[in-house]
């Protein structure tokens, strides 16, 4: 099987797009007809330039409006013009061409009119010893349906002749994809990939402007690879997406998102379908808990930090043998505060004065876990981490930030770390943990990052994403949305924001680096809790009267539990499940927060309605500051 992507995914003249696919490790590419004409290189050059970056052109694409055409001026000029394009197509070195659907106003129907003009231009392809390839747009006139392309090609009746299938323009359609496990392997050309968004569009703006690589939109493309296979079908599988947003990222980005997308999908049929002897992956990883969370913080601010955790009823549990490095711990929370002068997050030089650097994850097989996500694209770090106490594998992670695995091989508590003598005592002495376990973890990026990052998560992991939610802040909308594994114990939310002054772009632009701006402490009681931290001059985010009469109207809470949520500063929110308490609060001079939450009967979701009014209380505090 060989990999191809379109160069009309990627932004970028010709040359940076070849030098992106070239990277991202595709065989092939499509040339799209407007990078080729936008360039200066003539057609041997160009074919030059794709071998020297170690690509071939698979497809020369597209060849509009041909089939159906009146007699006379209108389809001799189609027949003119695919000539023109065969004589090129030997230039470029290339022996395929994609001729889609017409929609030129003046086309004629029927089935026969179109395979007499398609057995016509296969006998002036086989004179240039090229292939037509025909495909169905989902918007075309007469021709909209790869059964109808399908019947045009047999009836043609050549060798020249054959389809091409996109799963964009099938399964936007919601034509039935066993439809496809008919059709001989032979006559199937070339295979197009597409997601999409589940959104109600016209479906030629759908498709100019909002696909994406499969895995990140919500179109059944592996049902749609299934029958493909079934075919037999060995040959060629490219990517062709339309997207605004990929348009205005660096192409090496979306080139390598595109290539891991393609490994991805076939992993996952070989994983269902052995008998396909495709290369297939270690098995999605299964993730049992975070196993910890590493801050980078400077030396100087060391001791603070360590003070600030302890009023959040976090204990000092030990010291790194090797590494300036303070373990700290809460029920089932550990935390890692490096201040290393080699560290990677020195070495990337962070800036602010708090940062998560690293998130561990326990998992079973931590190799294991490691070679998935190198073999889907993911950077390997763990070499530039290893030490005589410290050999962890760790891939790259969003912005400077590492993710770790460990499994219960490692024992890294035991092996690489120096227990106090005499714990530091959290605040508080004896009294119950605050803290249970962490509930999610929010991490904020650039908004044309966010499908990257969930499609990073969701290949390489055994994670569910939910759909795309809008959070209204202040200063405009941050997109959110949730990343869990089966049984909910690790939860991510990403965010992201193309407004210049949301709170999300802020983040971002004011601290290079950081991802994680939020981490959420799982609580058993939301009143104790917030309780014992104001009693510990933790300053709990404000929030206003008139929130709290809302919530009086809204679920008609009792009179003494509104009170005692008021008097704390602590949200609330129902579901049909159960309800849900939450409370922030920001450290100084710090761009992250922490969220505490109790989750009662089984609530699922978090806090959604609550968001816009932590929003507009996070602005009024930075106002004051």
């Amino acid at each position: 099987m060989k990999t191809s992507i379109a160069t009309v995914s990627l932004s970028g003249d010709l040359v940076e797009k070849l030098d992106a696919i070239s990277k991202a490790d595709f065989d092939a590419i499509e040339i799209f007809e407007q990078d080729f004409i936008g360039s200066s290189l003539s057609p041997a050059d160009t074919r030059q330039l794709v071998a020297d970056y170690g690509l071939e052109i698979a497809l020369f694409q597209p060849f509009r409006d041909f089939e159906g055409l009146p007699a006379g001026k209108l389809r001799d000029r189609a027949f003119s013009r695919a000539k023109y394009k065969f004589e090129l197509m030997q230039e470029l070195g290339t022996d395929l061409i994609l001729i889609c659907s017409s929609t030129h106003a003046e086309a004629l129907g029927g089935i026969d009119r179109a395979a007499d003009d398609f057995a016509a231009l296969g006998e002036i392809a086989k004179s240039f010893d090229v292939r037509v390839g025909f495909e169905a747009l989902a918007w075309g006139r007469y021709i909209s349906d790869h059964r109808d392309a399908w019947e045009v090609v047999r009836r043609a009746s050549h060798d020249h002749i054959g389809l091409i299938l996109d799963s964009y323009h099938t399964l936007i359609r919601h034509i039935d994809t066993h439809s496809i496990c008919s059709i001989p392997s032979d006559k199937i050309f070339f295979v197009q990939l597409a997601d999409a968004p589940a959104i109600d569009m016209d479906y030629l703006y759908l498709s100019r402007h909002f696909r994406n690589m499969p895995g990140e939109g919500d179109l059944p493309v592996g049902r749609f690879m299934d029958a493909v296979y079934q075919t037999g079908y060995s040959g060629t599988i490219s990517l062709e997406i339309f997207n605004d947003q990929f348009r205005r990222t660096k192409s090496e980005l979306v080139a390598k998102d595109g290539y891991r997308s393609l490994l991805y999908l076939v992993d996952s049929i070989a994983a269902r379908k052995a008998d396909h002897n495709m290369p297939s992956l270690p098995q999605p990883v299964q993730i049992s808990d975070v196993g910890y969370i590493e801050f980078a913080v400077e030396a100087e601010t060391l001791p603070m930090m360590v003070k600030t955790f302890g009023q959040l009823g976090f204990a000092v549990m030990g010291r790194h043998k090797s590494k300036h490095v303070i373990w700290l711990q809460q029920g089932q929370v550990n935390l890692l505060l490096n201040a290393d002068a080699n560290s990677h997050a020195s070495e990337t030089g962070f800036t602010t004065a708090m940062m998560v650097s690293e998130i561990g994850l326990n998992v079973e097989d931590a190799q294991a876990a490691l070679e998935r996500a190198v073999g889907l694209g993911a950077i390997d770090q763990g070499s530039q981490q290893a030490s005589e106490t410290d050999i962890l594998p760790r891939i790259e992670g969003i912005g400077s930030s590492l993710i770790a695995f460990t499994d219960s091989k490692m024992n890294i508590w035991q092996r690489d770390f120096e227990a106090e003598a005499s714990s530091s005592q959290a605040e508080g002495g004896d009294t119950p943990d605050i803290v249970t376990r962490i509930d999610h973890i929010a991490q904020t990026m650039r908004y044309d990052e966010m499908l990257s990052w969930s499609l990073f998560y969701t290949a390489i992991f055994d994670m569910q994403k939910s759909p795309l939610v809008d959070v209204i802040d202040p200063d405009g909308v941050i997109k959110s949305q949730i990343l869990q594994t089966p049984d909910t114990n690790v939860q991510f939310t990403l965010n992201g924001s193309d407004a210049l002054h949301t709170r999300a772009t802020s983040f971002v632009t004011e601290n290079p680096g950081a991802t994680v701006q939020h981490i959420a402490f799982a609580t058993d009681d939301a009143v104790l809790a917030a309780t014992a931290l104001l009693a510990r001059h933790i300053d709990i985010l404000p929030q206003t009267e008139n929130y709290y009469a809302d919530l009086q109207a809204r679920f008609g809470l009792t009179d003494t539990f509104l009170a005692k949520l008021q008097a704390r500063n602590i949200m609330y929110d129902e579901d049909d499940a159960g309800a849900f308490l939450q409370f922030y609060y920001q450290p100084e001079k710090s761009g992250m927060f922490f969220e505490f939450v109790e989750r009662q009967n089984g609530y699922g979701g978090f806090g959604a309605a609550n968001a816009p009014y932590r929003l507009a209380a996070q602005r009024r505090q930075s106002s004051q500051t």
